[in-house]
């Protein structure tokens, strides 16, 4: 098991730890007890064909042995590079902890049934700004964006509100995941998991 450092209260001894799925799940629980917002908070990178690296934040819907689950509008600029080059990769930094997680890997759609369940668990008017958005494309102003939301109320009023088939999840399956903790005088702690078939190996990097 990790231990805590005498030093610093914060500080844990990760860097023995044989499972990365374990030991993110548990710095996720420790980042929702801590981070004021969004402890699942991401940053996610895609290149399109062009090659050119791109990188926004999202939120971490979903977490295990599988990989990282996160939602979008596949006709947006995310959407669109995923499609021309199915991979990915994400950080994940708690400021709070003074941890962060590195993860990279392909890339491939979540099931319907898993899209519909979570889009069906969002609240209303999120679920109807998905629809009204053409997410990536010029917009004229934001009345026009509102017009079409409140349009789109009227219309569903209390009945169910469906996913569009071009809104949906995605889940990166890391080939790798990298754990980093600050340490004093830039003395961090790194450990990197790597892939090897059904299984994980395991090695300290130099910060």
């Amino acid at each position: 098991m990790d231990q805590l450092r005498t030093d610093d209260p914060k500080r844990v001894d990760f860097t023995l730890s044989e499972d990365p799925v374990a030991l993110f799940a548990t710095w996720m629980t420790e980042a929702e007890a801590a981070e004021p917002e969004d402890p699942n908070a991401m940053a996610l990178a895609t290149a399109g064909s062009d090659g050119l690296p791109d990188v926004r934040m999202v939120l971490l819907k979903g977490f295990d042995a599988r990989g990282f689950v996160f939602y979008t509008n596949t006709q947006s600029t995310k959407g669109e590079e995923l499609a021309q080059n199915p991979q990915a990769a994400l950080v994940l930094h708690w400021k709070s902890l003074r941890r962060q997680v590195r993860a990279r890997g392909p890339i491939a759609p979540v099931t319907a049934e898993e899209a519909d369940a979570y889009f069906q668990s969002r609240r209303r008017e999120s679920r109807l700004g998905a629809i009204a958005s053409q997410q990536s494309r010029p917009l004229a102003d934001r009345a026009t964006l509102m017009k079409a939301v409140a349009e789109l109320s009227e219309r569903y009023g209390d009945g169910p509100i469906p996913r569009p088939a071009h809104w949906t999840g995605f889940r990166i399956a890391p080939v790798s995941i990298e754990f980093w903790q600050n340490g004093d005088f830039r003395l961090h702690d790194r450990v990197r998991f790597t892939r090897t078939g059904e299984g994980w190996s395991r090695a300290r990097l130099y910060p």
